[in-house]
């Protein structure tokens, strides 16, 4: 004789994941220049400069993931000074 029949479970439905958002970075692109970009990250790679010992090992992979985002957030700017120069100007046939 068979068992008899469970009422299944209804399954839990996987909740969606939220949409990243990043409204820090944002603004500060929006806003800053070239030398914001610099100076918002100069502290920390004096910081990290100073590192001696078994630290300096942490600290100098430190130092090539900040240029990396220094990089990144430098060229983020340029494109956003290009498109408002471009936005600026006369648009219409050439």
């Amino acid at each position: 004789m068979p068992p008899p029949a469970r009422p299944s479970a209804p399954q839990p439905q996987p909740q969606e994941l939220p949409v990243p958002s990043y409204p820090a970075v944002e603004t500060f692109i929006e806003k800053a220049s070239a030398s914001d970009v610099q100076a918002l990250f100069a502290p920390v790679k004096q910081g990290l400069a100073e590192l001696k010992g078994p630290r300096a090992e942490v600290g100098k992979k430190a130092q090539a993931a900040i240029a990396r985002s220094e990089e990144l957030l430098a060229l983020l700017v340029d494109v956003r000074e290009k498109l408002v120069a471009e936005s600026k100007q006369p648009k219409g046939r050439k």
